[in-house]
């Protein structure tokens, strides 16, 4: 069994644009595709875990969100893309309850039996509290970035109880950080 590092996509992965629906507004964060490289290289699956409410509300379907998904994949270069991407279509308001809407771990439970991952070993990585609450949830530590809705995140997060293990400015700080803690532990 291997580590991942369990991706959130906007705000994370891509710049933050409320209910993507169309690919022109689709930009890849800078950095991100180095960051992924790094993570491969040190042995980690790479997972995307997202919440996509707007297939609930009418904005679009799944069908898009998977155009979605490949056309980030393309576009992450020497990364190669994810490994994987597990989609939460679901909104309480819309759908009821499910149990793959971070904070829940269904999304990560799901990999970690498809591909066989170490939760043990694996970090989530998002810009808000439901994936640090998902980090904890499914067992595996956390990381904070402040792009997307990190920084307000960050905010909110003070004196609850409820801090990740890292807090960075990027996905390519938290890496860097991910890493070392991992060598840290050999």
């Amino acid at each position: 069994m291997r580590p991942a590092v369990f991706l959130d996509r906007d705000g994370t992965l891509i710049r933050e644009t409320d209910y993507l629906s169309d690919l022109a507004d689709l930009e890849v964060l800078p950095g991100v595709d180095r960051a992924l490289v790094r993570l491969r290289r040190a042995g980690f699956a790479l997972v995307g875990v997202t919440n996509q409410s707007g297939v609930a509300r009418g904005y679009f379907d799944l069908g898009f969100v998977e155009r979605v998904h490949r056309e980030i994949d393309r576009r992450l270069g020497a990364a190669g893309g994810l490994d994987a991407w597990y989609v939460c279509p679901h909104h309480p308001e819309f759908t009821g309850p499910c149990g793959c809407r971070k904070p829940a771990p269904g999304l990560v439970l799901r990999a970690v039996r498809d591909l066989g991952i170490d939760l043990a070993r694996s970090w989530m990585v998002g810009d808000k509290a439901s994936d640090v609450e998902l980090g904890r949830r499914a067992g595996c530590r956390s990381a904070l970035v402040r792009t997307g809705y990190g920084r307000e995140t960050e905010a909110s997060l003070v004196g609850t109880g409820s801090r990740p293990e890292v807090v960075a400015d990027d996905l390519s700080a938290a890496v860097e950080a991910i890493l070392n803690r991992t060598e840290d532990a050999r």
